[in-house]
């Protein structure tokens, strides 16, 4: 697959886990399946839905989890790293919808083309919602209020971007569901670590207890990290089990982290 055809796809299944963690599995957390029936729902209610969190919860995992099982045919991607303008909107999605030949030079031309590619249905997920700007925001609703489309939006965001969107009335107000991901509590540490990848499957509940309380804090990004230097270190020193010793030396890594920093 070229990076043409990548562009506004779902990303592969491996690349769902940090560091494209080796023998990482899907665990279906509460987080998890509240997303799916979101996202589920959102679809056939041709609605805007909003997932946000603190970074490293899992909010862009488990969206891309998710629609990959209830809808990859017709989701395509944005996402931004800066503030875009309206016009750094209209040509990505012009890639990600895969739409034929060159943009169009002139904006009127280029919205006509856009809510002609709406007519079919389609999700669209942008992701890091919290760095589109109020005019952005606008011409997202001026597409999705378009009678002629078929479209679902979702939002994605970290820090902020719950507060962005509650700022703009005319798009709050159109949002369907607002859907928070939390850390991991410990009751679902205990429950969700040892299937999560099979370095913790046999590791004792309080060493992986201790591990949560004093690094990880319930961020699934952090156990993905922790858990990649713990197969290095296994690996390294020919251990065939985790022990406290162990994974001390794993989180050591991470530096000193506060439950709820980002990660």
């Amino acid at each position: 697959m070229t990076t043409a055809d990548r562009l506004g796809r779902l990303p592969a299944e491996r690349e769902d886990h940090y560091m494209r963690l080796r023998g990482a599995q899907v665990v279906g957390t509460r987080a998890l399946l509240a997303v799916r029936e979101n996202i589920r729902a959102a679809i056939e209610a041709r609605a805007m839905i909003c997932i946000y969190g603190r970074a490293g919860h899992g909010k862009s995992f488990a969206v891309n989890a998710s629609l990959r099982d209830l809808a990859p045919q017709i989701t395509h991607r944005i996402q931004f790293r800066a503030r875009p303008s309206t016009r750094d909107l209209r040509h990505e999605l012009f890639y990600a919808l895969g739409l034929p030949g060159r943009p169009p030079s002139h904006a009127i031309e280029f919205d006509r083309m856009l809510r002609g590619a709406l007519e079919e249905t389609r999700v669209l997920v942008c992701d890091e919602a919290q760095w589109l700007s109020k005019l952005c925001f606008e011409y997202l609703r001026y597409l999705w209020d378009d009678i002629g489309t078929d479209l679902t939006i979702v939002f994605t965001g970290g820090n902020g971007c719950f507060e962005m969107l509650q700022s703009e009335p005319m798009l709050e107000s159109r949002v369907y569901c607002w859907q928070e991901i939390d850390p991991l509590t410990l009751e679902e540490v205990l429950a969700t670590i040892p299937a999560f990848h099979p370095i913790w499957a046999d590791a004792d509940p309080e060493l992986i207890a201790l591990c949560d309380r004093e690094a990880a804090h319930g961020n699934f990004r952090a156990w993905a990290k922790i858990t990649h230097h713990l197969a290095a270190g296994m690996k390294e020193s020919g251990r065939a089990e985790v022990d406290e010793d162990l994974v001390r030396w794993a989180y050591s890594k991470l530096g000193r982290r506060q439950a709820g920093a980002p990660c």
